[in-house]
């Protein structure tokens, strides 16, 4: 709230000295020289009626259509500013079963052996809980792309995630006051996790190299290779659950992760479409 104010300041300074060059006297004259001098050019190979077009974009590079904001009412707006969640697309009971479903398959789909013999981990609670946050957080970016339904989404997915280290580790026999000393720590870990991976993916690889030495292997891996397999394997899997289509993730939570290291890379362009029946279910 507050910085609606300053943009409105801001707003009205800019407006005004805009408005001030443009009836400033010598800016017209200089505009106007600079209109006469370009009408005098003529272009011999194009008919003087037909108009120029120019573009900044590269034809050559196909554009990615980007999600538009849902539209809401001011109720609807009052309401979520409260803390609540207002009507949504899709019923709320079905995107709560799809979030624990993606929350599922990131941890029954994926082969955490393979990440701590291939990256060098210990076979402890903790470093499955960096391998399996890793997935959540890039399940986590797909669904913020589907708008009101899809943040939705993200809040059960991150809160089925909290259950479940909370019931691996009374399972594992720690006790009340170490568990929530460690729920604390992974608390803290997870969401320093989430703004350094959200840099990286945005970033180059470097970065993105530099944010997995630092969350997932603790800065503690010598070996640049397995650096590079991260990387690669982060960049395929943002890629290939791009492609999955959002309203079939809202209806069943379905993700099919690609293997740690591909043995067919052309295998990543086909995306399978997951099925659901008329309740969504």
């Amino acid at each position: 709230m507050y910085r609606r104010p300053l943009q409105a300041a801001v707003r009205h300074v800019v407006s005004a000295t805009a408005y001030r060059k443009a009836l400033d006297p010598e800016s017209c004259f200089a505009r106007a020289l600079v209109a006469r001098q370009q009408s005098r050019v003529s272009t011999p190979c194009l008919p003087q009626c037909r108009t120029l077009h120019s573009t900044p974009q590269l034809h050559s590079v196909k554009e990615t259509p980007q999600h538009t904001e849902e539209e809401v009412g001011a109720f609807t707006k009052l309401i979520e500013a409260m803390g609540f969640t207002g009507p949504l697309k899709y019923n709320k009971w079905k995107i709560k079963i799809a979030a624990l479903r993606m929350y599922t398959c990131c941890v029954e789909r994926v082969n955490y052996d393979e990440f701590f013999e291939r990256c060098s981990l210990p076979d402890t609670l903790n470093s499955w809980f960096l391998v399996a946050q890793l997935h959540v957080w890039m399940c986590l970016v797909r669904m913020r792309q589907e708008g009101r339904a899809g943040k939705y989404m993200c809040r059960y997915i991150v809160h089925s995630m909290w259950e479940d280290v909370e019931q691996r580790s009374k399972i594992m026999g720690i006790d009340a006051t170490h568990r929530k000393e460690a729920m604390k720590m992974m608390t803290e870990t997870f969401y320093a996790a989430i703004f350094g991976y959200d840099e990286g993916v945005l970033s180059d690889d470097s970065v993105l190299a530099a944010a997995l030495w630092r969350n997932l292997f603790n800065r503690q891996c010598e070996d640049p290779r397995q650096l590079e397999l991260l990387v690669e394997y982060v960049r395929k899997q943002m890629q290939f659950i791009d492609a999955l289509d959002g309203e079939d993730l809202l209806l069943t939570g379905e993700v099919k992760w690609r293997p740690l290291v591909e043995e067919n890379a052309q295998s990543i362009l086909k995306v399978v479409t997951p099925t659901y029946n008329d309740t969504g279910l």
